[in-house]
């Protein structure tokens, strides 16, 4: 009997679904680090480049944002990692004769694994609806046809913004700079997607959307949580730090809806003498499986059984666990948050939750017992439509004993993308603050507008009515990336003028508005020479450190050019030859950093700061016990009638990644820890749920979130998950989601809290 409940036999008749035994990390990583090098490299010499990521001389990693060790190892990359650098560097090319060859109709049938298998972009293309071909076009008359589309508009409002996530400090400051001399900030962004519940959530409770740890106060934590994150796929050098914590007794306490491989056990592929023994680091000292949407609850939970205790110890003759001087010095509202836990029926938190009142007691009490803790989080917290609510109790537990300022403590919120944290950083937001604009006016001679721009949900709206005419996307796959299909992908098509700024084509590419333009461009991994000489760029992890990455491989075509340059070509285009230098700026990226110093004063000595090896740390005042919030107190804040309400015959859905994917970008087509090889058609279902509706293993259903959103033809699957829940991929089942199903606050797409039927397959 494996761990889940299924036999080997069942796992037999299932093509493609086997259990792994393995740990993460280990002689599996290993392999498909050298499947990735051998399928997308070759032979090539540019897999030296691998020695070189994430170094001081070297280029940050393209794929997750877990900070880099001060004391830089030999290699320090990850099998995700090597992935990303073998697709990014791959000697395969999609050049004007596979366009040719292909019909956007054609290439609609690939899918999204083949389109971005295909290789790397090589010239500027232009969709020509009368051959429903993609054809060359020179790179002047491709600029030159932007601008004229982007002044065709009514007004500025009429344009989309999109920027990605890895798109270097560089290129997102001049985009953002492009965007509001143009005249608007509509700016939706990956962040939407992803961790807006974090930037919004946080900014209200402790002043600053953004994490307060650092890489070093893992060595030093007396407790870690780790809450609706999977590290082994989505941030797997992390595992290294927790395996390391593990070794000197650190409680690690896990809450997570599926048994995840790489928060149970791991052993590092870069340890020889770790390899060759038979043991692998244990990670997860307790593992609580919260069923899909139970965050809050538990949360609750485990404030109301700290409460509780803290109240025992004071009639005691203790002094309370809670940190009194704390609260009392840095800290509001906690009367109104004991007023709202103090209701909560541990009956209903444990319906909620799918945890026992013991297991929530337990976990506070590790919580009461360690003086530094760390609370680790992902998009398990954040996607949901109360994902900004479930962010501020993540806050509340911590500030309820002082763990924040303080060495070993503090909340660490996973970002996605290597530099999604540092485009927000440097102006790729909506809601922009005053006194940024005024700054960025005074150093440009420019009137930025005021108005709120569009974040991405609104984005899509705004196409699917019309209000939106032309999208420029900055990388990123966005239209796979949304929820909604059914409306996102018409929305598309509606548009006057859509350009996408790539190093492969992808889905989005395939949905052609009256005129839409492709532009290649270069790499992390690749040489970028501008008028003074080759450059570099800077990026955010999500520690908040900013540092250099510097690209060396040959760029995968001739003419091929960075970001910021298409971004100062596509603004000359627009705005003409006003008062900003375009030119002057891109040719030496040292003027794009003293322009940022300019604008956002935590830059300061930009250039000389991020020289020096590692870089330097942003300011994040919690770290001191400062909160920028307008009172300068941290906020304890109530969440409300927050949570999800569910029909009695509902289960929840919650879209997950496969190890081989990396967001929309899918490497292959096997999820190693779960199992399953060489197929993405799976529904994880928790065996006693299947065996109350009569689901087999392995039988062909329907997901059903309404009437006319259906997953069809999904395999169902024993699998360790929380009774209530089941697990489907992401972006195959995005459809069910509705566009306006989102959480209020942030915006951020509900995609882990989806209530759906199951049903036999038509």
């Amino acid at each position: 009997m494996a761990q889940d409940g299924s036999t080997m036999d069942e796992d037999a008749l299932v093509p493609g679904v086997a259990p792994y035994d393995g740990p993460a990390g280990g002689w599996g990583a290993l392999r498909a680090v050298a499947v990735a090098i051998k399928d997308q490299m070759g032979a090539s010499a540019d897999t030296r480049a691998l020695l070189r990521m994430n170094q001081p001389d070297g280029f940050d990693c393209p794929g997750c944002a877990w900070p880099d060790p001060r004391h830089t190892s030999s290699f320090e990359f990850c099998e995700n990692g090597a992935k990303a650098v073998t697709w990014e560097a791959t000697p395969k090319r999609v050049d004007p004769d596979f366009f040719a060859t292909h019909s956007v109709s054609d290439l609609w049938q690939w899918t999204d694994h083949r389109l971005e298998d295909a290789g790397r972009l090589t010239h500027p293309l232009r969709y020509d609806p009368a051959t429903d071909h993609y054809v060359p076009i020179d790179w002047d008359e491709a600029i030159a046809r932007i601008g004229e589309g982007l002044n065709a508009l009514d007004h500025a409002d009429q344009a989309e913004f999109y920027c990605s996530g890895r798109a270097s400090n560089e290129a997102a400051f001049l985009y953002q700079l492009f965007a509001r001399a143009f005249g608007t900030n509509n700016f939706p962004d990956c962040s939407n997607m992803c961790h807006e519940a974090t930037s919004v959530g946080l900014a209200k409770s402790i002043g600053l959307g953004k994490g307060s740890v650092t890489l070093e106060d893992f060595d030093q934590a007396d407790a870690i949580f780790c809450i609706g994150h999977n590290p082994g796929t989505n941030h797997p050098r992390m595992l290294s730090t927790l395996a390391a914590a593990a070794r000197r007794g650190v409680p690690i306490i896990v809450a997570n809806p599926l048994r995840e491989r790489g928060l149970e056990r791991f052993k590092s592929p870069q340890h020889p003498t770790e390899m060759l023994t038979p043991k692998a680091t244990r990670l997860a000292s307790a593992y609580h499986q919260v069923k899909v949407g139970g965050d809050l609850p538990m949360l609750r939970g485990i404030m109301k059984a700290l409460l509780a205790s803290d109240a025992q110890d004071l009639a005691a003759g203790g002094p309370g666990l809670l940190d009194r001087a704390f609260i009392a010095e840095h800290t509001v509202g906690i009367e109104a948050l004991r007023a709202e836990i103090d209701v909560q029926d541990w009956e209903a938190l444990e319906q909620g939750s799918g945890l026992s009142r013991a297991a929530m007691e337990s976990m506070a009490q590790v919580y009461a017992t360690a003086r530094k803790v760390i609370i680790c989080y992902g998009m398990g917290i954040t996607q949901h439509r109360h994902g900004t609510q479930n962010v501020q109790q993540i806050a509340n537990l911590l500030l309820m004993r002082g763990n924040f300022g303080r060495p070993g403590a503090g909340i660490c919120p996973l970002r996605g993308h290597s530099n999604v944290q540092g485009d927000r950083t440097v102006g790729i937001t909506e809601l922009p603050k005053e006194d940024m604009l005024a700054r960025l006016d005074a150093r440009f001679g420019i009137a930025s507008p005021r108005k709120p721009g569009h974040s991405a949900v609104e984005a899509l709206a705004a196409m699917a009515s019309g209000d939106a005419r032309a999208l420029i996307a900055l990388g990123g796959n966005l239209a796979v990336a949304m929820p909604d299909p059914q409306l996102c992908f018409p929305a598309f098509r509606k548009l006057d003028l859509a350009v996408h700024i790539l190093t492969k084509f992808n889905r989005s590419c395939l949905l052609p508005a009256r005129e839409t333009i492709v532009l290649p461009c270069l790499g992390r991994t690749e040489l970028d020479v501008q008028a003074s000489g080759p450059q570099w760029v800077t990026v955010e992890d999500s520690m908040s450190m900013v540092h250099a990455s510097r690209g060396r491989l040959k760029p995968a075509a001739e003419g091929l050019k960075s970001e910021p340059a298409i971004v100062a070509a596509m603004a000359r285009a627009t705005l003409g030859d006003g008062g900003i230098d375009w030119e002057w700026l891109v040719a030496d990226y040292d003027r794009i950093r003293d322009a940022i110093e300019a604008v956002f004063p935590d830059f300061r000595d930009f250039n000389n700061r991020v020289r020096v090896p590692g870089g330097f740390r942003l300011t994040v005042g919690p770290a001191q016990r400062q909160w920028p919030t307008p009172d300068g107190k941290a906020h304890f804040l109530t969440a409300g009638d927050g949570g999800a309400h569910v029909l009695e015959d509902r289960l929840m859905l919650a879209t997950i990644r496969s190890h081989d994917q990396y967001n929309t970008t899918i490497y292959g087509l096997n999820d190693r820890y779960r199992g399953i090889t060489g197929r993405r058609d799976i529904l994880f279902m928790n065996a006693a749920d299947m065996a109350r509706l009569g689901i087999a293993h392995g039988d062909r259903v329907d997901v059903v979130a309404a009437p006319d959103r259906v997953l069809a033809g999904q395999t169902a699957i024993h699998h360790d998950i929380a009774p209530g829940s089941v697990a489907a991929y992401y972006p195959e089942a995005n459809g069910l989601l509705p566009l306006d199903g989102h959480d209020r606050q942030s915006g951020t797409p509900a995609y882990k809290t989806i209530p759906v039927l199951i049903r036999p397959a038509a």
